[in-house]
């Protein structure tokens, strides 16, 4: 038969050999993860030399006082105009045909590059010149465009301002 138990001993680690654990664990992973560590370093030491960190640190010591004008800030009925427009543009862009906005987005970039060539040369046009080119394809289609979007514009203020009263 076996002796019964009557005394039960807990064995307390040693603290310092705890410690040797955990340096050993830590070496283990650094050597594993070398690459990573490396550039890790490489990044702070970059972030360091252009006082980031030292300005990170400020701020999370007065984390309070700065949050309370962060706070002041985005309260104001400026951000709120802004965060409203955001979202209505995101809303315009969705509306539109990839094709649509890519067509209305390279017609805006061509016309800007005429505008700046026209401005750099800085020719003046007569009366009778302007009247020639009016007859030209590119004008014409330009202006039909430009009453289609005006007639529609219009539309859609006659119906915002229909749902106001």
């Amino acid at each position: 038969m076996a002796k019964a138990i009557r005394q039960i001993r807990k064995e307390v680690q040693n603290h310092q050999h705890e410690h040797q654990e955990a340096i050993d664990d830590i070496l283990k992973e650094l050597v594993d993860n070398r690459e990573a560590i490396m550039g890790a370093i490489g990044i702070l030491k970059g972030l360091q030399e252009m006082r980031v960190l030292e300005t990170v640190g400020a701020l999370l010591e007065q984390r309070n006082e700065v949050g309370a004008i962060a706070i002041q800030q985005i309260n104001q009925p400026t951000v709120h105009n802004v965060v409203k427009s955001g979202i209505n543009v995101f809303k315009f862009i969705g509306s539109l045909q990839p094709s649509e906005l890519e067509t209305i987005l390279d017609g805006v970039a061509l016309g800007l590059k005429r505008l700046s060539e026209t401005s750099q040369k800085g020719k003046k046009q007569s009366i009778w010149k302007m009247q020639r080119r009016l007859r030209s394809p590119e004008i014409r289609a330009v202006v039909i465009t430009m009453m289609d979007f005006m007639e529609g514009m219009g539309q859609a203020f006659l119906k915002n301002r229909e749902e106001k009263q």
